[in-house]
């Protein structure tokens, strides 16, 4: 009988979870549902009955935009907390995507003049010499996931209006050095491939009123291994 009652009290649980989406007239997604689940097993369902109610944005399709794990909503709160955020983790896991969020979020809320994201240019097997194209069309692949997210939140006809405005500013980490960013934020993807030098460089473009966040992935580091040295591993040196 008390099996029962568990059981009972477990799905109660699980339906207050998911409260704050249903009420909405929402269907629950499948990771929502997931999410709860496993919160409900390391005894944070109240932490997680936030997630529900903690909408980021919406986007172009009417989706509401939130943290889905308890993870994500720590994350999200420090981008909002401080000025500058670290975020390691495997592909997937929504970091540059909630950071791009969180972004959009500040500019509508006109806590930010200026979005900036950036991410080093450095090949996976094709060099940059012999894509065609200028420089910038040479770029656009590297950058291409930060257009997703972008046109994902604002739709591609707004958020090309806002990069043609200087808005939104969307380049090759090259292009930071001697700049200083004020009333921004600054988004930097892909940060396993910098060398200590260039991390040292972006970090010093953090200017007042801003934020930066910084994204990275261990796992995949793309820079070329000197002659009996180690490629630089600068994301962990900064940690």
């Amino acid at each position: 009988m008390n099996g029962v009652i568990s059981k009972i009290e477990r799905a109660s649980a699980l339906v207050e979870l998911t409260r704050p989406i249903w009420e909405q007239g929402l269907e629950v997604p499948e990771v929502d549902l997931k999410a709860a689940l496993s919160s409900l097993n390391m005894g944070e369902s109240s932490s997680h009955a936030e997630l529900g109610k903690k909408i980021l944005a919406r986007s172009k399709e009417g989706r509401y935009l939130r943290p889905r794990t308890i993870r994500q909503k720590e994350y999200v709160e420090s981008i909002e907390n401080f000025d500058l955020t670290f975020a390691i983790g495997p592909a997937g896991t929504g970091k540059t995507f909630l950071a791009t969020v969180c972004a959009a979020r500040l500019l509508n809320e006109k806590k930010i003049e200026k979005i900036v994201l950036t991410r080093p240019a450095v090949e996976a097997g094709e060099s940059l010499g012999f894509l065609p194209g200028d420089l910038q069309q040479k770029v656009d692949p590297y950058l291409r996931p930060l257009f997703d997210s972008l046109h994902s939140i604002f739709g591609i006809d707004r958020t090309n209006s806002l990069i043609d405005k200087g808005i939104i500013e969307v380049a090759p980490l090259a292009f930071m050095r001697g700049r200083t960013l004020d009333n921004s934020i600054v988004i930097l993807d892909e940060a396993q491939n910098t060398t200590c030098s260039q991390m040292r460089m972006f970090l010093t473009r953090l200017g007042e009123r801003s934020k930066m966040v910084v994204n990275g992935d261990i796992t995949q580091i793309d820079l070329k291994k000197r002659t009996g040295k180690r490629p630089h591993r600068s994301i962990e040196n900064f940690l």
